[in-house]
C-alpha cells in the first residue's frame, strides 16, 4: 500500500516520499479503519512503524479538533516533541509539550493543536477540568502496556476511563509488548491490530567468555 494513495495531508505524503510503501502494521491499521476514526490497539515490534500509525490518525483530525499524544516518560515526550515539531513546522498546526507544573491548568495549551503530555500531566489537566479538553478528537497512548505497571498503571487506567466516558475520542494504543492484547483491546473498546514484522531480524544468543553464540 502506497501512502500517496491515502486521504492524508500533502505534507505527510511529502515527508515520507522516500519511503512511500507502508509497513505491514501500518497497512493493517489503515485496513482496520484508522483513517475512519476507529479506535485501535496496535501491537508490533520496535521500529515497525507504529509512530506513523499515530501520525496518520492525528493528521485526520487537525483543523477541526485537537490531538493528545500521551507518554509515560519525560524523555519519550521530548523525543516525540522534536519529531512532531519537524513534521508540522511548515503547517498551520502548532505542537507543544507539557511535562511539568502538574498542579497547574496550563491555560496556554488551549492554543495548540498537537499536545504531548505525560500521564501525570494529563491527570492534572483533567482534575482542573480544562475547557479545551472537549476539543480532543484523538488520543494516542504510547507504551500502553504500562497499564500493568504498579506505579503508573492506575493513573493511566483512570485517565483512559475518564476520556472514554467524557469524550469518546479515537483511541490509538501503541506497544511492542502486550501480554493480554485481546482483553486490553476489549477494555479500550478498540480493534486489535497485530503484526510481527520488524525491519531488522531479531537474533537470540548467549554471550560468554567474550564469545557470542547464536541459536
Amino acid at each position: 500500500m502506497d501512502i500517496n494513495n491515502l486521504p492524508l495531508p500533502e505534507f505527510i505524503k511529502q515527508k515520507y516520499s522516500k519511503f512511500p510503501s507502508l509497513t505491514p502494521i501500518q497497512e493493517k491499521a489503515v485496513n482496520a479503519g484508522l483513517l475512519e476514526g476507529k479506535s485501535l490497539l496496535i501491537s508490533a515490534p520496535t521500529a515497525s512503524g507504529k509512530t506513523l500509525v499515530a501520525t496518520m490518525a492525528i493528521s485526520k483530525v487537525l483543523g477541526h479538533g485537537k490531538a493528545v499524544y500521551l507518554v509515560p516518560l519525560k524523555a519519550l515526550a521530548s523525543e516525540k516533541y522534536k519529531e512532531y515539531q519537524d513534521l508540522f513546522k511548515e503547517t498551520p498546526y502548532k505542537v507543544i509539550m507539557s511535562i511539568g507544573d502538574i498542579d497547574s491548568d496550563s491555560g496556554y495549551l488551549a492554543n495548540y493543536d498537537i499536545i504531548i503530555l505525560t500521564t501525570e500531566k494529563l491527570d492534572s489537566l483533567l482534575r482542573h477540568k480544562v475547557s479545551w479538553i472537549k476539543e480532543v478528537k484523538v488520543v494516542v497512548a504510547d507504551e500502553i502496556h504500562l497499564l500493568n505497571d504498579p506505579s503508573r498503571g492506575p493513573t493511566l487506567e483512570i485517565i483512559i476511563t475518564l476520556l472514554k466516558s467524557m469524550l469518546k475520542p479515537q483511541l490509538i494504543g501503541l506497544s511492542a509488548t502486550i501480554g493480554n492484547p485481546k482483553e486490553l483491546a476489549n477494555w479500550l473498546e478498540a480493534d486489535l491490530v497485530i503484526d510481527n514484522w520488524r525491519p531488522i531480524e531479531l537474533k537470540k544468543g548467549i554471550y560468554a567468555e567474550r564469545k557470542m553464540e547464536f541459536y
